[in-house]
């Protein structure tokens, strides 16, 4: 059996048997006005965070999520765009669309403002999605490129960019690890199917967005996730893995490189008001500024005395030099 066969079949009993430990987040859950979740959803919820972010989601933005679980996030999103057709679900497991389906009835029960139609439930490939170029402002996916193998996983990135309009972001929440993983681990297609086999180093991951021309990446979570152990795990050693959530922007790809922001903040303490380097980069006197790692070398570059640089926090919520 592939490992997309075993995710199938894995996402498939998911949806007739909702498992809350499928997979395990301690993210809470969005609490807005008027906003109500049921709880099927939420036992339904297959992801390792969230990618629903109140900024990304301004004007009525069409949408596209990829992967609907039970149709918790598409509910999420759905609330900043309040239209007939204005959020786009797709899952290739006919199981898990009926199942959405089934759980907005249940929506819009609790939700005044909410309908079914708000959400167009699509069957569909991650690999080669049914939505035309240039028509989408934020496209999602959670726990769910992370399955894919380098190859697929390169195809499915260049499908959410092929339909996400100019600056429009794609926004991701995905496991990550640092540490290699043996052999029977990376192919073992249930391990993949589980979002467990496939974790990329964040630099990997990083790299498979701007090569497929996406000019911003913006890391604005890492968290804890879960222990690979040998006891329960074909592994000799622990593995940690964690939780990454980023969003890459379809901005033109700069001449000098992608702007990557992982956090890092820069502050002028010297003796004058600001500090201008000539380049667009304005340092008001001890007040922090978000840089990406690009402009951070740049600066740092300059050998100056009267400049703090923070390390990574791989967490970024805007605001930043670029």
């Amino acid at each position: 059996m592939s490992y997309l066969d075993a995710t199938h079949d894995l996402y498939k009993e998911a949806a007739l048997t909702p498992d809350v430990g499928l997979c395990c987040t301690t993210n809470p859950i969005w609490e807005l006005p008027g906003l109500k979740i049921p709880k099927i959803m939420q036992e339904m919820n297959y992801g390792c965070g969230s990618t629903v972010n109140a900024r990304d989601l301004t004007n009525n933005p069409k949408t596209l999520y990829v992967g609907v679980g039970g149709g918790m996030e598409l509910l999420q999103f759905a609330y900043f765009n309040r239209q007939k057709g204005g959020v786009v679900g797709v899952d290739v497991v006919d199981e898990m669309l009926e199942a959405s389906r089934k759980n907005f009835v249940q929506a819009e029960e609790m939700n005044a403002w909410f309908k079914s139609e708000f959400v167009d439930l699509k069957k569909g490939d991650a690999l080669n999605l049914p939505v035309e170029d240039n028509s989408i402002d934020v496209a999602a996916q959670n726990c769910l490129f992370n399955i894919f193998k380098a190859e697929d996983l390169k195809k499915a990135i260049e499908e959410m960019y092929r339909v996400l309009k100019p600056h429009g972001r794609l926004v991701m929440s995905d496991p990550t690890c640092e540490q290699p993983m043996n052999e029977t681990l990376r192919n073992d297609a249930r391990l993949r199917a589980l979002c467990l086999s496939g974790s990329l180093p964040i630099a990997e991951y990083v790299k498979a967005l701007t090569d497929a021309g996406f000019g911003t990446i913006e890391i604005r979570a890492r968290k804890p996730y879960r222990i690979l152990d040998p006891k329960n795990y074909p592994t000799d050693e622990l593995i940690y893995i964690e939780s990454i959530e980023v969003a890459a922007i379809k901005d033109p790809m700069p001449e000098d490189g992608p702007c990557i922001f992982t956090g890092k903040a820069a502050i002028y303490y010297g003796d004058q008001d600001y500090f201008d380097d000539n380049l667009g980069h304005i340092l008001l006197k001890n007040q922090p500024l978000a840089i990406c790692d690009k402009t951070a070398g740049a600066l740092q570059s300059l050998g100056r005395d009267d400049i703090y640089f923070s390390e990574s926090t791989f967490h970024y919520d805007g605001g930043g030099c670029c």
